[in-house]
């Protein structure tokens, strides 16, 4: 039987494009909020030009949406964030040396084709999802970016970082927008109701085995399984994923392990945090290996049946497992597959 490639033709792609550009209009609501970051460069401008700065600047940053609730986000994690800590950081020479940057930087950012993003995730996600959403661009002291509140007021902070161009941005806002659109999609409620009645041993795997949509956001970020997940990153981050991806096999054997031992119940809920949380990495095996898997069964089996997996985690390995097979009779390269008794372990009952 011939293998089923993701290459569509030219007539499929313009009318995929079509349909979920209509879609849009009635599955998302995604819009960048900017007022923080433009009260830090309101207030830096006024430095620069030795102008005074009234309470009243401040006041617009500090009553601002983004920084409302990323003080909000800040306090539910126990971390100090105080007005004057944050004033004492604005007015330092470092973030005088970066204004002009930053406020390009931010000009770019709010050029972005959140729309195009929006289509790139909808073809990862089953018919009918919705995303509802708003991104943050934001400039504070920690360099990271994350995602909050994604079951009530969906919102991704990303940290506005001048290094990161408007391509790269654009990539990341898809990888964040697929995992809230992946968390308010899947599982359905038919597959959740099911899953809850399994041991909890087995529910504890399934949980885990969701941490591959780290690898499914990298897949629907990039547009497809023929374009590169860092085609717009720098050069040494490309590398680093084409080294860990040459890995797989290897770092598939890693994260068996850890399952198995989930499966039997071998570690206390403090080691399986631990355990799991160290397959994340800079982008670790939960990325690539996910990836790897997503890309393999998206070429054997075609996009409908990768995304019917995303949804139900428990037919993930075992379709994989086939996929892997089918894909070695025709390629050099041999795939690792998942044990019998991790793949059994996982299926939690379906055929």
């Amino acid at each position: 039987m011939a293998l089923v490639t993701s290459h569509l033709s030219l007539i499929s792609v313009l009318a995929f494009a079509v349909t979920a550009l209509s879609a849009v209009s009635s599955t998302v609501d995604v819009r960048i909020v900017a007022d923080e970051a433009d009260a830090v460069i309101s207030i830096l401008d006024k430095s620069r030009a030795n102008q005074p700065i009234a309470e009243a600047d401040w006041q617009r940053l500090f009553s601002s949406e983004g920084y409302v609730r990323l003080k909000k986000r800040e306090a539910e994690l126990k971390r100090a964030f105080e007005d004057e800590e944050f004033k004492a950081f604005i007015l330092s020479d470092a973030m005088a040396q970066r204004a002009s940057l930053l406020e390009l930087t931010l000009t770019k950012w709010k050029h972005a084709d959140v729309k195009e993003a929006v289509v790139r995730v909808l073809a990862y996600l089953p018919r009918g999802a919705r995303i509802r959403a708003k991104i943050y661009p934001v400039i504070k002291p920690r360099e990271n970016s994350f995602v909050f509140e994604v079951t009530s007021d969906p919102a991704i902070f990303l940290y506005l970082d001048p290094a990161v161009t408007k391509e790269q941005f654009e990539n990341t806002l898809a990888h964040e927008l697929h995992h809230i659109g992946y968390g308010s999609s899947c599982p359905s409620r038919r597959n959740s109701a099911e899953i809850s009645r399994l041991p909890q041993t087995v529910q504890n795997v399934i949980e885990w085995v969701g941490a591959f949509g780290e690898g499914f956001a990298m897949l629907a970020a990039a547009g497809g399984p023929d374009v590169h997940p860092h085609s717009a990153s720098k050069l040494e981050d490309r590398a680093r994923w084409d080294r860990d991806v040459a890995n797989f096999n290897e770092d598939l054997k890693k994260v068996e392990g850890f399952l198995l031992d989930v499966l039997g119940n071998k570690l206390t809920d403090e080691e399986r945090r631990t355990a799991g949380f160290s397959f994340f990495g800079t982008q670790g095996p939960w990325y690539t290996v996910g990836w790897k898997m997503a890309v393999t069964i998206e070429r054997v089996y075609g996009r409908a049946r990768l995304i019917e997996c995303m949804c139900d985690q428990r037919r993930l390995l075992s379709t994989y497992n086939e996929a892997a097979l089918k894909l070695d009779r025709s390629s050099p390269e041999q795939l690792t597959l998942w044990s019998t008794s991790l793949v059994e372990g996982v299926k939690g009952g379906i055929r």
